[in-house]
């Protein structure tokens, strides 16, 4: 359908204040950010070009790798765990089980509590004197097991990270308002040919939310993996060692020590790995959609 000229006017019309508010507070700043990742500047004193030389110091700086690479395991374990755990509530929550509002609640209740609220609550639970995971070893016989969870280089990281995948109801949520959208007839023809509930889930609920709230989720999990903060400075403060740091606590440190260029490079550096993370999940999922069309 070929647009009129009002129409076109219409369209720039409705877009031109969404436009406007990206440019100005998306667009803008990021160019802002990239121009001051090339200076040496304290945000008071003048600044100095800098050049690449900031990008340089930050790979050179085995706690921003660590941050990167910590960084990249959360998201991929947001995108390979927590999202399959949340399909697999939403599929199985879908069925209207007994009680299944209740555990709908339960699952979702944690993402209406503040995430600094919840990591002191898991700092008390990790705790190597009094916590409740230690007393927990310690009363199955388990003893030998109990250590300081976040102060140990091997277990920090593990520890801060694991809790952090459980909570799966924001995902959940999204995924069963999508597959209560689904026909029917769909699961009922299966039903008469004789087809398993597991079977359905696999050959008709997720290829129908997989383009959908399934891509959603992934790319949302992801994105909230690369941007770890709050839990990471309630728990661990990216001790011990910088082996918990991610690359907004270390951008924040760098911004607490007006070292404003490298605080920008850092910026930019989680913009990248972003976007590159985005785009492989857009060609995952598009691969997978071109190998089933070609099964077909």
């Amino acid at each position: 359908m070929k647009l009129t000229r009002s129409d076109k006017r219409a369209l720039v019309a409705f877009l031109a204040p969404a436009v406007a508010l990206v440019v100005l507070f998306f667009v803008i700043p990021v160019i802002y950010v990239a121009v001051v990742s090339l200076l040496k500047w304290n945000g008071i004193t003048s600044a100095h070009f800098n050049g690449v030389k900031n990008f340089a110091l930050l790979f050179k700086d085995k706690t921003f790798v660590r941050s990167v690479i910590n960084n990249v395991i959360w998201a991929g374990v947001a995108a390979c765990i927590q999202v399959p755990l949340a399909m697999l509530m939403a599929i199985i929550l879908s069925r209207k089980p007994r009680g299944w509002k209740f555990f709908r609640t339960v699952y979702f209740f944690p993402q209406v509590i503040s995430g600094i609220a919840l990591a002191t609550l898991w700092r008390s639970v990790y705790n190597a004197e009094s916590g409740l995971l230690n007393g927990i070893l310690t009363a199955v016989g388990a003893g030998h097991l109990a250590c300081d969870w976040l102060g140990g280089i091997k277990t920090a990281f593990p520890a801060v990270l694991i809790y952090w995948v459980f909570y799966v109801g924001y995902y959940m949520v999204i995924m069963m308002a999508d597959i209560s959208t689904i026909d029917q007839d769909y699961y009922e023809a299966a039903t008469i040919d004789g087809a398993s509930d597991f079977q359905q889930a696999i050959h008709i609920t997720i290829p129908l939310i997989k383009r959908s709230s399934l891509l959603t989720c992934v790319t949302l999990a992801s994105v909230m993996g690369l941007r770890q903060f709050e839990q990471v400075y309630m728990l661990t403060n990216g001790q011990p060692a910088g082996t918990t740091s991610t690359i907004v606590l270390y951008l924040y440190k760098k911004l607490q020590d007006a070292n404003y260029g490298m605080a920008s490079a850092s910026a930019i550096i989680l913009i990248v790995v972003g976007a590159v993370f985005i785009v492989c999940i857009r060609k995952l999922f598009e691969e997978r959609k071109r190998l089933g069309k070609g099964v077909r």
